[in-house]
């Protein structure tokens, strides 16, 4: 599984109830023809993202999307795979803070 391309967009809550920061990365992953996730089309995987006041960052849910018809798929990632994504949205969401 690879990333080889990405969005984030910071989710604004008007309300100021939910602690901390919340982002919206859009991830297009390539995966191998072998894997359970493979489609023709490519997958899509929309991470949602939490940062606390103290940087911690964590994923709050993430979404399989079948580009092909922007159907749900119902499978959940490995924990090596939640890992490297989890591990790319902080490396991401560092480089924005620091820029």
């Amino acid at each position: 599984m690879e990333i080889t391309q990405f969005s984030i967009e910071e989710i604004k809550d008007p309300t100021n109830i939910i602690e901390g920061k919340r982002f919206e990365f859009l991830l297009d992953i390539e995966v191998d023809e072998e894997d359970e996730l493979y489609t023709e089309a490519g997958i899509e995987i929309r991470t949602l993202v939490g940062q606390k006041a103290d940087n911690e960052i964590f994923i709050l849910n993430y979404f399989i999307i079948d580009k092909a018809d922007n159907s749900y798929l119902d499978f959940e990632l490995e924990e090596d795979e939640e890992a490297m994504i989890l591990n790319f949205c902080k490396e991401e969401l560092t480089k924005e803070n620091i820029e």
